[in-house]
């Protein structure tokens, strides 16, 4: 399938969503993978994985780059060669790519009931807002569990613990934005947080002050 979405964040920051329908060759034959990327999909035990891995170089296209321009740190961070800053995310049927001027994360998720069995570990303070018999309580935890993963994307640093270091501030679904925190070594760092839903997913990403 074509791009499914494309949104400006605003004059500097893109997010682009691809939806996951080809198969395994139909992705892979376009691409002109480097040696790293094409051991590294070859390499992977999941075809459901190695769909999004290529999916995700298909958005990359959708921007003007190859796979020749991305690179990746020792803590696993991607980077553009022209010095933009990228963050990427893929899961099930759905893969997602932000680039911008600033620091910039992204995170998708399948919205699961299971997050709701798992919630103690990533979250302290959202429970003082959270209505846990709410119709809403699983599409809330969805959005505060991927911009916690967003935040952790960006800013990349071992040792950080969603429960602990990251905190979002009180939100309704239908808002679509709220703010986020990172508090960590004695220092606070404040960020704007946007998020959407579609079939089933929920898309959640930082979004850099002008």
């Amino acid at each position: 399938m074509p791009l499914y979405k494309s949104i400006e964040v605003n004059s500097q920051t893109t997010v682009k969503i691809w939806k996951i329908e080809e198969s395994y060759n139909e992705l892979f034959q376009p691409l002109d993978l480097k040696k790293s990327s094409l051991e590294r999909v070859l390499g992977m035990k999941s075809e459901l994985h190695q769909r999004g891995f290529l999916s995700v170089r298909h958005l990359l296209r959708e921007f003007g780059y190859t796979d020749k321009d991305l690179f990746y740190d020792d803590n696993g961070k991607p980077y553009l060669k022209d010095g933009k800053h990228i963050s990427i995310t893929h899961s099930f049927t759905f893969s997602g790519v932000i680039i911008g001027d600033k620091e910039v994360g992204i995170d998708i998720e399948k919205q699961r009931e299971k997050i709701g069995i798992i919630a103690h570990k990533f979250i302290n303070y959202e429970f003082e807002y959270l209505i846990k018999d709410s119709d809403y309580y699983i599409r809330r935890l969805t959005i505060i569990w991927g911009i916690k993963e967003s935040l952790y994307k960006l800013f990349a640093t071992p040792g950080m613990l969603f429960k602990e270091h990251f905190l979002v501030i009180p939100f309704m679904v239908e808002d679509e934005q709220t703010v986020a925190w990172i508090d960590y070594e004695g220092k606070k760092y404040r960020f704007n947080a946007a998020f959407l839903e579609f079939e089933g997913f929920t898309c959640a990403y930082i979004v850099p002050n002008e």
